[in-house]
């Protein structure tokens, strides 16, 4: 059930409460009017984030007045590095932040730093790439099926890395690729392109001491902050790298490597990065949370409205030095539908940033259980978890109650209409079956062990290092 703070709001919010989620089946039919809310218990805060462009619904709801407009007065600070964000909200130098979808997940089960961290607003979908060096790239090329007009055919599997992963490897030589923090969307979705091409990325045993995660390792990964993931690679430090944007497109503009695959392309949708506070400041403040979920929500939809028109103007926002920092034209490439492979190969990939639409922003619990899944899969959780496990630190840690009633103020105060959230009515929290994934493994939230048990290459059920 909700914490007692937050059930005193949410009562005149929601119709009904089930588990923990506000459900009515006319999507929050309520009197309350979002004037009814109250003022912020918090006015003032202090909201961190890394130097990617799915950053951008925090730049957006500053930049159009939305957190202002919830009497709001936010201040943001970029960070040097997943871990200094996250020990900033943990010791409450930052009220909140732009996450990675795992940090919240790891912190709750005790894996890095034991902390209460929830998530009421899930950022966006998809975003991230994989990209390789020229030199790898020129291996690999012939090892992919070409379409009529000579271009790579897409997408393009880890088939066409493991003969020159094995080549370096007969030849003494570590394979080393980079992503961004060991629980983060960038390895699990390195790791899973890896292993549906049957190259194995190393397993992890906390309970003997290693977190390395290279035991039995093909191809080492190892962290590097996304925007140093270029220089890394061309210093020959890493052969590749998993990251989000413009860091793979700037690997292109620089012409020092290739991207070869989309998250788009490994898991069709898939959720990315979180917006994260603390447990504490929810039930502390809960009206400042649902005010700061209404102007995320707001600037979700700015960025997805009227087919993605409002992306030129959001690029030269992330352009300045204050948020991403990277060259309007390198931003632009993959934030305004295209996304360049080789250097001229360029795609439509209206969907590689999405902010709003396909319900990016309602925090599904059977997103959370992937993330798990993905962690019991590669050892960061040790021993094996019942079902029921699983399900229950979803709901710890994504907060679909805390969303629903932001969602709900806004419609009652007629901001936003009924229409935007339609697909959300009686939503409880589990997507249905997902099938779009590289290695056409279906994924059903609701099973996660017998999900986890369906893979060639992992730890399952009974397995221990």
């Amino acid at each position: 059930m909700l914490e007692v703070p937050f059930m005193n709001v949410c009562k005149k919010l929601c119709h009904a409460i089930i588990t923990g989620v506000c459900i009515s089946s006319t999507l929050l039919i309520s009197p309350l009017q979002a004037a009814e809310l109250g003022y912020p218990e918090k006015e003032e805060l202090k909201f961190g984030f890394i130097k990617l462009t799915d950053m951008a619904p925090i730049a957006i709801a500053y930049e159009k007045g939305f957190f202002e407009d919830e009497g709001l007065y936010v201040t943001i600070e970029s960070q040097a590095n997943w871990k200094v964000l996250l020990d900033g909200v943990i010791d409450g130098r930052l009220d909140g932040a732009h996450m990675l979808a795992g940090q919240p997940i790891a912190a709750t089960i005790g894996y890095g730093t034991k902390a209460d961290i929830i998530t009421p607003f899930s950022m966006d979908l998809n975003g991230n790439a994989i990209t390789v060096s020229n030199e790898i790239w020129r291996q690999m090329k012939g090892n992919i099926p070409k379409q009529a007009d000579g271009r790579p055919v897409h997408p393009i599997k880890a088939d066409a890395l493991k003969p020159v992963v094995e080549k370096y490897i007969n030849a003494g030589k570590p394979f080393n690729m980079g992503m961004v923090f060991p629980v983060s969307t960038h390895n699990y979705e390195l790791r899973y392109w890896l292993a549906a091409g049957d190259i194995h990325p190393g397993f992890y045993a906390p309970h003997k001491g290693d977190t390395s995660g290279k035991i039995d390792a093909q191809v080492l990964l190892s962290v590097t902050p996304p925007p140093q993931m270029p220089a890394t690679m061309e210093a020959g430090t890493i052969y590749g790298y998993c990251v989000g944007e413009p860091w793979n497109q700037q690997a292109v503009f620089k012409g020092i490597g290739v991207p070869v695959v989309t998250d788009y392309e490994i898991w069709k949708n898939n959720p990315e990065k979180v917006f994260g506070i603390t447990k504490a400041f929810a039930e502390k403040y809960p009206i400042t949370t649902i005010r700061l979920t209404r102007a995320l929500i707001r600037a979700a939809k700015w960025l997805d409205d009227d087919n993605n028109a409002n992306r030129p103007e959001a690029v030269k926002i992330l352009s300045q030095s204050n948020y991403v920092g990277a060259d309007y034209d390198v931003i632009a490439n993959s934030m305004t539908g295209t996304f360049e492979y080789e250097k001229g190969d360029i795609r439509s990939v209206p969907d590689f940033n999405v902010f709003f639409r396909y319900n990016a922003t309602y925090p599904y619990y059977s997103d959370a259980i992937w993330y798990l899944t993905q962690m019991r899969r590669w050892g960061q959780i040790s021993d094996d978890k019942p079902d029921s496990w699983y399900k229950d630190i979803a709901a710890k840690v994504y907060r679909p109650d805390i969303y629903m009633a932001a969602a709900q103020s806004l419609i009652d105060d007629k901001t936003l209409s009924k229409s935007d959230f339609s697909d959300l009515v009686a939503e409880d929290g589990y997507r249905d079956p997902q099938k779009h994934f590289i290695d056409n493994i279906v994924y059903d939230g609701t099973s996660p062990n017998a999900y986890i048990n369906k893979f060639k290459i992992g730890l399952k059920a009974g397995d221990k290092l």
